[in-house]
């Protein structure tokens, strides 16, 4: 499974524009972390989320929808790289958890005070 798991990850990367260091980084991280890598094998064998693992209360799900979140905003501002790549949504969102595993208080303040959209309470 493990090899199957790199050769997904490594087309992640591809289809998602992200080169060799990208994929050689996610890996490492990836290889370390027994709780995203049985979430991320699960979504390569059923194609949908496992939601079992949480960091700091956060599941990947939660981080797809923060990014979408913000790739709406980038959207409005003209900027659209990744409205027709799904595969880099979905990379992104394993990619932040792993990271959120290193510095969970930076990512919860993230997830917490940056919407990615205005709203007249934002910065109230």
């Amino acid at each position: 499974m493990k090899e199957r798991a790199y050769q997904w990850a490594r087309a992640l990367c591809y289809y998602a524009e992200e080169g060799a260091e990208f994929l050689r980084e996610f890996w490492q991280m990836l290889e370390q972390s027994e709780g995203v890598m049985q979430e991320f094998t699960y979504y390569l064998e059923h194609q949908n989320f496992l939601c079992e693992y949480k960091v700091a209360g956060y599941s990947v799900v939660d981080l797809m929808v923060w990014q979408m979140d913000h790739f709406k905003a980038q959207m409005d501002r003209g900027k659209d790289d990744m409205k027709h790549n799904g595969d880099k949504m979905l990379l992104r969102a394993f990619d932040t958890m792993l990271k959120m595993e290193q510095s969970p208080e930076y990512y919860v303040n993230l997830l917490q005070t940056e919407t990615g959209t205005d709203y007249p309470e934002k910065y109230v």
